[in-house]
């Protein structure tokens, strides 16, 4: 039996993305549908962002810790391994999602269980585990919002070997003995960092030159430095040709091209993401299944009045608060078409754009140090055609660096428009600089004149006084 049922917006995916676009197109009056076929809040609550933080905080704290004077000695036993994945589980809501069901009908939408494809123009059939199908009509939008995968590559031996994913790397209950790690982007370098601290003995395989590629070469520099510091081994300009594991359970041989054999308890491949859109009925709106999604500012698929496609199924920045972001200026967009506003907001960080896709993207790196950065790398900035200067300052070198550790090692960038005097980027690596990103962000997204940053007074003695030194720097 099929049923059918008509709302204003129809949204695929449960996740923070889906979740937002919901929350903005409730909070203007369009009745809502939301279609999960997992858990509702998708992969930052139970395999991404909250278990691998839940992780990482004592993995930090402890290290900081350890270059307090006074306090280095309470803290030089191992972590509490039990109590560190309880946490884990904790803050995963132990894989269950009744919290946020409860807030998606709390704001008045409705949630479907089950597969959800598109069926044709504003036209969502879903499938249920009983096999009930319940079409679903979109009376203005139809919001793809099912984020991305982990990719795995096509290796000898690899399906059979049963790799780890970013979810088993976040979710594993057990601490491997021996950990291989294939990939030295953010994934890569967290589980690393987590697992090492937990007991064990971790081997990065990186087939480029360094870690976090993305990112301004001193960062990866340094976590390198931190994590061999640590343990760890980092394995450069190396591919694993093959993964050996009869019958998919104890020990398994990694062997590289060259024939070298590695051995390890586990093998975490975190080498990208693909869309979520393969089996997503893409063909009956004339799109390709698997296939990222094409968007405008707006994140409306072209050529379409009522599609649109928002967080990592887009490609745009497959970071949770870059598609929430995405999230809220869709569902601003989505509102207004529907109340039939003649002329949306698209200028420049307008109200129902996602410019900062393009200028202002912030990341944080949950390493030790932390990695913080906001907007364009220099590599970046002088490939874009800009007129750009880096200015560079020695963390280690202000008072409040001193004052927070030991043997502080850190470094900050920012990268100034010569031609305006704004900022078109900043990173920072060091202990603590994650939550001084906003600062930065701040400076960007506002395009704020280095004459008016001098003004915006630091204050002693606090690590932030880093900005003082950068414009110091850059007057000469």
């Amino acid at each position: 039996m099929t049923q059918a049922m008509e709302y204003d917006v129809v949204v695929l995916g449960a996740g923070p993305v889906g979740e937002n676009v919901a929350d903005r197109t409730r909070a203007a009056g369009l009745s809502t549908a939301v279609v999960e076929s997992e858990l509702v809040g998708g992969e930052c609550s139970y395999w991404a962002c909250m278990p691998s933080k839940a992780l990482l905080r004592p993995v930090i704290a402890r290290a900081e810790a350890r270059r307090v004077p006074g306090l280095r000695a309470a803290v030089q036993g191992p972590l509490d391994t039990a109590a560190v994945l309880a946490n884990r589980d904790y803050f995963t809501s132990h894989w269950k999602d009744d919290g946020q069901v409860q807030w998606i009908e709390g704001i008045g939408a409705d949630i479907h269980r089950g597969r959800g494809r598109l069926s044709g123009p504003k036209q969502v059939t879903v499938t249920g585990a009983d096999g009930e199908e319940t079409v679903l009509t979109a009376r203005h939008a139809v919001a793809v919002c099912t984020g991305s995968r982990a990719v795995v590559p096509d290796l000898p031996g690899l399906a059979e070997a049963k790799p780890w994913t970013s979810r088993e790397a976040t979710s594993s209950q057990e601490v491997p003995g021996r950990l291989l790690v294939v990939g030295g982007g953010v994934v890569g370098v967290e589980m690393a960092t987590a697992w090492r601290a937990l007991g064990s003995e971790v081997t990065l395989l990186i087939r480029g030159g360094g870690l976090l590629p993305k990112m301004e070469p001193f960062a990866g520099e340094l976590v390198a430095d931190a994590l061999r510091e640590a343990g760890a081994t980092i394995r450069t300009g190396v591919s694993v040709a093959s993964v050996e594991r009869p019958g998919g359970t104890g020990p398994l041989t990694a062997v590289l091209e060259g024939g070298e054999r590695l051995e390890a308890d586990e093998i975490l491949f975190a080498t990208g993401r693909a869309p979520r859109t393969d089996d997503l009925g893409m063909e009956t709106v004339g799109l390709k299944n698997g296939a990222w999604l094409e968007v405008d500012d707006t994140c409306r698929v072209p050529d379409s009045d009522w599609l649109y496609a928002v967080g990592d199924v887009n490609h745009r920045a497959l970071l949770t608060h870059q598609g929430k972001y995405q999230a809220r200026m869709a569902g601003a967009a989505i509102a207004a078409r529907a109340q039939g506003v003649p002329l949306l907001e698209t200028d420049r960080w307008g109200a129902h754009v996602a410019t900062a896709d393009h200028a202002a993207v912030p990341q944080v790196v949950f390493t030790d140090p932390e990695v913080a950065s906001v907007g364009l790398t220099l590599h970046e900035a002088q490939a874009a055609g800009h007129n750009v200067r880096a200015v560079d300052y020695d963390l280690a070198g202000v008072a409040g660096s001193s004052l927070y550790a030991d043997g502080y090692t850190g470094r900050a960038r920012m990268i100034v428009d010569l031609d305006s005097e704004t900022l078109r980027g900043v990173t920072f690596v060091g202990s603590g600089v994650g939550e001084m990103l906003h600062s930065a962000t701040i400076a960007v997204v506002g395009e704020v004149p280095i004459d008016r940053l001098w003004h915006a007074v630091p204050s002693y003695p606090t690590i932030s006084e880093i900005w003082l030194r950068l414009l110091e720097t850059y007057r000469g």
